[in-house]
């Protein structure tokens, strides 16, 4: 059998190895089960992460993001992520009920050194976590508990690429689709200019 098919479709990891070889020293060896020190440092630093789930329906990956740190570290294996206002889609919420595997992704505003996490998660409701994290005297519905399986620096020359901190390179939200715009794209009737004009004091209002 091939490992790569008539149409250039690879089809087995031997024929990936053939193309990209092995992987270097520092890639492996950077891997660990519970946060090192560095590691912790790296993650308390970052207000958003990129949560992945996965369900019977497939698929799906939420930002999350939050004043100061995005999750709060509970130990070194054990990380909990508070789920504030949205739009209760709750599609995470739902995967992680049914398949507990996670995998998150933490930029840090500024480094072009992201952080990855891979574990299992459960979703908790019990009242003195949700009250733990107490903001402008509400709480969270939920709380993600995540048990870390996997945790390690991603290299920068993604980001480095795509130069996404300098400033020069961010784009004019005036030349981009609006929220309400972006939901008339999908919905012909939807009334995009009463949307638009009301999201930023909705949002403000119910942030938490």
């Amino acid at each position: 059998m091939s490992d790569i098919d008539s149409d250039g479709i690879i089809t087995s990891i031997e024929g990936l190895r053939k193309i990209y070889g092995e992987s270097s020293e520092a890639s492996l060896v950077k891997v660990t089960c519970y946060l090192t020190a560095e590691y912790r440092q790296m993650i308390e630093a970052s207000p958003f992460v990129a949560l992945a789930t996965v369900g019977p329906e497939g698929m799906d990956c939420s930002p999350r993001g939050d004043l100061g740190g995005v999750v709060r570290i509970e130990d070194e294996r054990t990380l909990t992520l508070p789920d504030w206002r949205g739009n209760n889609r709750i599609d995470s919420l739902e995967n992680i009920v049914r398949d507990p595997r996670v995998a998150l992704m933490f930029l840090v505003p500024g480094s072009n050194t992201t952080m990855r996490i891979n574990g299992r998660a459960v979703v908790s409701a019990e009242p003195s976590l949700l009250e733990s994290f107490e903001m402008d005297g509400k709480h969270p519905r939920s709380v993600t508990v995540v048990t870390i399986d996997e945790v390690y620096f991603q290299c920068a020359r993604a980001l480095m690429r795509s130069e996404l901190w300098n400033p020069e390179r961010f784009v004019d939200p005036k030349n981009l689709p609006t929220p309400g715009g972006l939901l008339k794209a999908a919905k012909a009737d939807f009334d995009k200019e009463t949307y638009d004009r009301e999201w930023a004091a909705r949002a403000a209002a119910t942030m938490w």
